[in-house]
């Protein structure tokens, strides 16, 4: 849609006042300032000219508080069918408050299939940054949603935000996924060298992953893009400074430590200081491997979850695959599923079977080698031990 600077235009939407909002599409978008609101009718002044293509338009209200629900009935229609149909491993829900986690929360528990998806808060505009650290508390992670926030906020303010928001979740343990990153390359075959420093100070800063969209959804090089990101992440990895980093994480928790808290930096500290080529965690609900994660080591951390067999008198099921599946977007976690047969075993820790799958897992892939150091971390009977272990040919 393309419109004169001046053009006046009519919009039929339901709003009590409404100052400034913007209508956008893929990052392209013009503003239109409110005029005259007759009932339903509100007529606007547009300031500035665009052309806007495609499926999805987005109207931003502009540092408005809007006394609508987060989850709509049509969100939550979607979700008890399709959602509990697919048993959905993470929710993205656009926050404005710790309550709209608490509520999305509260209405998937009620569906079996559902208790485990983690909560990912997307946080868009001003009303969600104000609200950030009580949101981070309550959800399992973050996503920062780029594109709206950067039409709410400045744009010279947006790069702040990004980077409190990512350290903080660093600090906490908790993903933290940064979107729009690549824009350009939906109808381009390589990026700005804006956008590849852009993706690479994310990585730096501190992000457990990158969240394509329009170049994957509608784009014309999806494959090309992914390769691309992927080719600039690894690059990224190569020079973090993972000593400041843990030095940072490590005086920001402070002392006393938690156990778990001391086991994880303890793993961490030992697998560097030995040249580890990976860090073996063998973990139930996948939390320490999180936790380890959370001091950035250098070395890759393989996640052996392992199962727990349950059962309601009619068959059996076990629990893991919702974790193991769910750490794959943690930063430098490779999740791996147990045998579910022989959880017992496994629970002692004295089952060297398992160790030596994961092992082998590791070797497949090119990550472990003969005569490598291996850290490995776990529980046996009540206490959590850390051991170092040198392989053979």
């Amino acid at each position: 849609m393309k419109q004169d600077a001046e053009s006046r235009i009519l919009l039929t939407v339901k709003v009590r006042i409404i100052l400034f909002c913007t209508i956008s599409v893929s990052g392209i978008c013009f503003t239109i300032q409110v005029s005259e609101v007759n009932g339903d009718d509100v007529t606007c002044l547009i300031k500035n000219d665009a052309t806007l293509s495609g499926s999805l338009y987005t109207l931003h209200v502009s540092q408005i508080r809007i006394d609508l629900p987060t989850l709509t009935d049509k969100d939550k229609e979607v979700i008890r069918t399709w959602g509990v149909r697919n048993k959905i491993d993470f929710l993205s829900l656009y926050t404005r408050h710790a309550e709209d986690v608490r509520h999305a929360r509260e209405y998937i528990s009620k569906f079996e299939d559902l208790k485990q998806t983690h909560i990912f808060a997307k946080i868009e505009n001003i009303e969600g940054l104000k609200h950030f650290d009580e949101i981070l508390r309550e959800a399992d992670g973050i996503i920062v949603s780029r594109g709206n926030l950067g039409i709410d906020l400045p744009p010279e303010k947006v790069f702040l935000f990004q980077k409190a928001a990512i350290y903080k979740c660093n600090m906490a343990g908790k993903p933290v996924v940064v979107t729009r990153v690549v824009d350009t390359m939906t109808n381009n075959l390589r990026p700005t060298r804006a956008e590849a420093t852009d993706v690479a100070n994310a990585v730096l800063d501190g992000s457990d992953a990158i969240l394509l969209g329009a170049e994957t959804l509608t784009g014309l090089y999806p494959v090309e893009t992914i390769s691309t990101v992927g080719k600039i992440c690894a690059e990224a990895e190569k020079v973090y400074n993972q000593d400041l980093y843990f030095k940072k994480t490590v005086k920001f928790v402070g002392e006393p430590m938690s156990h778990m808290e001391s086991i994880a930096s303890s793993a961490v500290r030992a697998a560097v200081k030995v040249k580890a080529s990976v860090i073996i965690c063998f973990t139930s609900s996948g939390r320490a491997a999180r936790l380890l994660a959370k001091y950035r080591p250098t070395m890759p951390v393989i996640s052996v979850v392992i199962p727990q067999l349950k059962t309601n008198q009619l068959r059996w099921t076990f629990t893991g695959a919702f974790q193991a599946r769910q750490s794959l977007i943690v930063r430098g976690l490779f999740p791996m599923l147990a045998d579910p047969r022989h959880p017992s075993e496994s629970n002692t820790g004295s089952n060297e079977s398992i160790l030596k799958v994961a092992l082998d897992h590791g070797k497949a892939f090119g990550i472990i080698k003969p005569h490598d150091r291996v850290v490995v971390c776990q529980k046996v009977g009540d206490s959590s031990v850390v051991k170092i272990i040198e392989l053979e040919d």
